[in-house]
């Protein structure tokens, strides 16, 4: 048994040294004309001169004081609505995690559509924000706001579930079916 057990620890020694996959000491030059499907075209591969160019874009996201703060995504340009929204949707990254940066939009949440219409986001999404406690739904609807308005919702948003507006909480109590950034601009970290 102790034989076969040092023959197996000699054996995989002796393999741990090997590989497939050839080492050099310092990076290798590649031949632009080796790298196949046009990938270092600068249009996308397959399409009549198709490119994408992206930009940054604010979301609104929850600092660690518990307000909110502005964080940059990157997006395809021009940005739209439901592009940024996705953005916002994902959350914090790792790094604003760990320092404290959260999300109050519920971890579940889909938006099935976001468009805007004369200056007014309308936001379809799954379930009413209504179930979550007050102060997670205030910031939740403030991050949607702010975010919306960056993107040309600088009328407002209306959130609809269903097809059926919601009414909306504001920071006073009062409640509201087309709400503004201006109106959670309390929620900032000033």
């Amino acid at each position: 048994m102790r034989r076969r057990l040092a023959l197996v620890g000699v054996a995989a020694l002796a393999l741990s040294g090997c590989t497939l996959v050839p080492t050099a000491k310092a990076p290798v030059i590649i031949s632009p004309k080796s790298v196949p499907f046009s990938l270092l075209g600068k249009t996308i591969p397959g399409t009549n001169g198709g490119r994408v160019r992206f930009m940054t874009q604010p979301v609104y996201i929850v600092d660690a004081t518990g307000h909110l703060s502005a964080s940059s995504r990157i997006v395809p340009t021009p940005p739209t609505l439901a592009s940024v929204l996705r953005e916002l949707v994902i959350g914090p990254t790792d790094i604003e995690t760990i320092t404290g940066y959260s999300s109050a939009l519920p971890k579940n949440l889909v938006i099935l559509q976001a468009t805007v219409k004369k200056g007014v986001g309308i936001i379809a999404i799954d379930e009413p924000l209504t179930s979550l406690p007050t102060r997670q739904q205030l910031l939740a609807l403030g991050q949607l706001a702010m975010t919306a308005n960056g993107v040309g919702a600088t009328k407002g948003i209306e959130i609809t579930v269903a097809g059926v507006a919601q009414p909306s909480l504001l920071p006073n109590g009062d409640t509201a079916t087309i709400i503004t950034a201006s109106d959670y601009r309390s929620l900032l970290n000033s």
